[in-house]
């Protein structure tokens, strides 16, 4: 349980443990999702290509998550960094640790790491009721948007999956050919025979999720950021 008043050294130590602990969990879901690639071309190498798109859909949820521990592992690195402005008697934190505050307040329930959630406590408790409320409904976006994305829970689109399913089979060099279909034409000429050099996944026709109609230009931007993280974990799973 979290001290009745705010202590300089605990939470500081707290701040500490809650980075080696989300480190920790992310090398337990990094080496978890390599069995899974590997478990999902074996099934692309059967043909049993539904099977694999449903655990595909897993992979993905599951990077969406990884990716959320290490936003989360930087909030709390930012605030060991800036602990003198975590550590001001205010009722508010300074602006140059709000986003931190309000992100972990936020989103430490979604994890599993029990040293975050307790600093999240003690967090709640410097700042008190009202501005912890504000935090925990996202008021005013007080929130990272990157955090707050990653917490949506939602169906991974037919043509992000055609493109875990393209990178993990040639990663694993294996034959793929995906069923004739129209919405996913551009995607087949990519990865029948693994993307060409010239081909990256900036380029894939990636929708917006939950299949909304309307795009804007705001909404394009982030997906160009999504597009920069989906492409390092690629490269990344070509190494393993």
């Amino acid at each position: 349980m979290p001290p009745s008043t705010w202590n300089t050294a605990k939470a500081k130590v707290q701040g500490l443990l809650s980075v080696q602990r989300l480190r920790i969990a992310q090398q337990k879901k990094e080496a978890h999702a390599k069995g899974s690639r590997r478990d999902i071309a074996l099934l692309l190498e059967k043909g049993k290509m539904e099977s694999a798109r449903v655990k595909v859909e897993a992979v993905i949820n599951e990077d969406v998550n990884l990716e959320l521990y290490e936003l989360l592992e930087l909030y709390c690195e930012l605030l060991i960094a800036r602990f003198g402005l975590l550590d001001q008697n205010t009722r508010d934190p300074d602006p140059g640790i709000s986003e931190g505050v309000c992100s972990i307040i936020h989103a430490a329930p979604r994890t599993e790491v029990k040293e975050l959630l307790v600093l999240r406590e003690m967090l709640m408790h410097k700042y008190g009721r009202d501005f912890s409320a504000a935090a925990m409904e996202n008021r005013g976006g007080c929130v990272s948007e990157r955090i707050t994305r990653k917490l949506i829970i939602e169906t991974p689109s037919e043509e992000l999956v055609d493109a875990y399913l393209g990178e993990i089979a040639k990663a694993y060099s294996v034959k793929l050919a995906f069923p004739s279909r129209s919405n996913t034409a551009a995607v087949q000429g990519s990865f029948v025979d693994g993307p060409s050099s010239s081909d990256t996944i900036e380029s894939l026709p990636l929708h917006q999720p939950g299949g909304k109609s309307h795009q804007t230009e705001h909404w394009k931007e982030e997906n160009e950021d999504e597009f920069a993280v989906l492409a390092r974990r690629f490269e990344e799973l070509k190494k393993r």
